[in-house]
């Protein structure tokens, strides 16, 4: 059976953006942090990371390539729905391509965020994103179209299965009198422990929210999976990277160069780092875990490999079409069985009030509260 869109009629693959060149640098950074008052010296300081590496974040490129991915996937099984892409910080600017979509007369947009848990900065400012850049188009007298975020997709096994074949495949690149007892640090970015607590539909509030509780989940499906593949039971552990905030408010724990330091001097023999926070190798994987993390290990004499994160992984690409179908199904009112790996079931179709809630109450689009219904 040819899979039905209806009553969708577009795509929007939606991430965050990266600068594409030294000059862009800045710039990118200036509108990560709008509203902040950071002086640009500060900034030019912070974007040394991105200097490093010629300026350039591979984002963009992931997510060309993930495009590429999805669009011959929904070809290849006869799924009728072009994909756009827009960028919460740097071009193709959101905002530019929801006009572009208005202009080709799509009037129900499903949206694809490049982030799969529940937090504030990992769906609802999305949201918030998505609600400025309608009324922007409203402002213009344009055509406003109607907008659904997919649900979290953190236990799909199509996001699942691509990390955990990472995993493996790290593990055999470990040298053998040190592979079987590696030990498995799951990294994701570190977010203040009050945003994690408030995470996720309010009846998950509490001790690390739903952020922290989902990434449990797919730490244990990967290591679990991990066992299965290889005979081996590896100790693992969620660590944290990428803290960002001021020294005294507290960020979820531990930071990854300190537990590298806490399994060495415990006698680990080696490190796999398995990103799983992250959909695609962008800037923070190459700083934080290729650069920083492993320069520390390799002081420590530590041996470590870092795993490959899902990308534009077919599976990943066919994951995204099984999300897209049974949304369609669910807004024309039939029954289906969302797919979730685990115990915590299938996320929410729709985020509802008080899900991920901001420190300052802001329109956010795609949820229960949205003033885009």
């Amino acid at each position: 059976m040819t899979p039905a869109p209806e009553p969708y009629d577009a795509l929007l693959l939606l991430s965050f953006g990266g600068p594409e060149g030294p000059d862009d640098v800045v710039p990118f950074l200036e509108n990560v942090t709008r509203g902040r008052g950071i002086p640009k010296e500060r900034l030019k300081e912070v974007g040394q990371h991105y200097f490093l590496f010629g300026g350039v974040s591979p984002i963009n490129d992931q997510n060309r390539a993930l495009l590429d991915a999805l669009r011959k996937d929904f070809a290849g099984h006869g799924l009728d729905l072009p994909v756009y892409w827009g960028n919460r910080n740097w071009a193709p600017y959101l905002t530019d391509t929801l006009r572009e979509m208005a202009a080709d007369g799509r009037r129900r947009v499903l949206v694809l965020a490049t982030s799969a848990y529940a937090s504030y900065s990992g769906c609802r400012q999305y949201r918030e994103n998505l609600a400025d850049a309608l009324a922007a188009l409203e402002a213009e007298g344009l055509a406003v179209p109607r907008v659904d975020k997919l649900r979290h997709y953190f236990n799909h096994p199509g996001f699942v299965e691509p990390m955990a074949d990472g995993v493996v495949a790290s593990l055999a690149e470990l040298p053998e009198d040190v592979r079987e007892g590696a030990h498995i640090a799951f990294t994701t970015h570190s977010i203040p422990t009050a945003s994690a607590d408030t995470s996720g539909p309010a009846e998950e509030h509490g001790d690390g929210g739903a952020y922290v509780r989902q990434h449990l989940e797919v730490a244990r499906l990967v290591a679990d999976a991990v066992r299965e593949r290889t005979g081996t039971e590896h100790p693992w552990q969620l660590v944290y990277q990428s803290r960002s905030g001021a020294p005294h408010i507290p960020w979820l724990e531990p930071d990854i160069c300190d537990h590298l330091e806490e399994r060495h001097a415990a006698g680990v023999p080696a490190v796999v780092m398995a990103p799983i926070g992250f959909v695609s190798d962008h800037m923070e994987v190459l700083y934080d875990l290729d650069t920083e993390a492993t320069a520390r290990a390799r002081e420590l004499g530590l041996p470590v490999r870092r795993s490959a994160t899902v990308g534009a992984d077919a599976r990943f690409a066919a994951a995204v079409r099984d999300l897209v179908v049974e949304r369609a199904a669910v807004e024309r009112g039939q029954d289906v069985t969302p797919c979730a790996l685990g115990a915590l079931g299938p996320s929410h179709q729709v985020c509802p009030v008080g899900c991920c809630p901001a420190r300052a109450p802001r329109p956010a689009a795609a949820g229960a509260d949205s003033p885009y219904a």
